[in-house]
């Protein structure tokens, strides 16, 4: 494997992410308005300065006033529109009123990426109730918020939306997170059954499942499992949070207009061979 191109290692830079080349038109996305949670994220981060690139005002969303104020300020300094708003998206009543602000501001909203979300490896047997719960009301509960009062907006404004949800690959290959597991399944369900209902009003709902993505996420996860992740996969690398960033807006942009329901996988092959241990693999299945 020595001939192999090394990964490339982006989201921790600014500076990378205002410049890496795209494949997109820098006016694809002038005049419209994208709100991301999560917008201080690795993934988040650079789905925020694509959207920004392409012409997009960015309303970077997230608990952490600081992180999400020096964000903004970056992409200011490039000359692109931003700003950021703190919102817990497991208060539901804390995200209307942030829509509310947002439409008062803006006048609109086009797109919706959800972002947010966390987990720590832990075998579930030992999963506490606090932990579970901690887990569920995050990526579950609070990407609902997120979508419904997105939708309930759209609706009441009469204008079309794309929501994308970023989730994990919950079909094969990745275990020692069950919480995140339960909730992100959950997310794909329901973003299926809104594809459908909500397609009368114009909006559309899809998801994106990442594998293998390079962030600083990658922390909580002990040395072992980390070493172990760019060898989950038949492509034998890690991906980088541009090749979300890429996937969000080839689904939330014009090129997504007839793509709803769907979950796009970015996971390098993971889900078709091998397997991700976040907690390290037992003995019992290396024997």
């Amino acid at each position: 494997m020595s001939d192999q191109p090394k990964p490339e290692r982006l989201g921790l830079s600014d500076d990378e992410l205002a410049t890496h080349p795209t494949v997109f038109a820098a006016d694809a996305l002038a005049g419209q308005v994208a709100v991301v949670s999560g917008g201080a994220g690795g993934i988040g981060r650079a789905i925020a300065w694509l959207l920004a690139r392409l012409g997009a005002h960015v309303v970077v969303t997230g608990r952490n006033g600081d992180k999400l104020a020096a964000l903004a300020d970056h992409l200011m300094r490039r000359g692109l529109k931003a700003s950021a708003h703190v919102v817990d998206i497991k208060d539901a009543d804390a995200v209307n009123a942030m829509f509310d602000a947002l439409w008062a501001q803006h006048g609109r909203i086009d797109h919706l990426v959800n972002s947010a979300g966390g987990q720590f490896p832990q075998a579930a047997i030992d999963f506490s109730i606090k932990g579970w719960n901690a887990v569920i009301n995050t990526n579950l509960n609070g990407t609902w918020y997120m979508m419904q009062a997105a939708a309930q907006h759209w609706r009441h404004h009469a204008q079309a939306g794309s929501i994308v949800n970023i989730v994990v690959v919950t079909s094969h290959g990745l275990y020692g997170i069950a919480h995140t597991i339960a909730a992100r399944s959950g997310v794909i369900g329901l973003s299926r059954a809104l594809a459908v209902e909500w397609a009368p009003l114009n909006i559309r709902v899809n998801c994106i499942a990442p594998g293998a993505i390079e962030t600083e996420g990658w922390n909580v996860y002990s040395e072992a499992a980390r070493a172990a992740y760019p060898r989950s996969n038949p492509m034998m690398r890690p991906g980088s949070p541009w090749d979300i960033a890429e996937a969000a807006v080839y689904l939330s942009g014009p090129s997504g207009n007839f793509i709803t329901g769907e979950t796009l996988t970015v996971d390098g092959g993971s889900q078709h061979w091998g397997e991700t241990w976040t907690t390290g693999k037992p003995d019992y299945f290396s024997e």
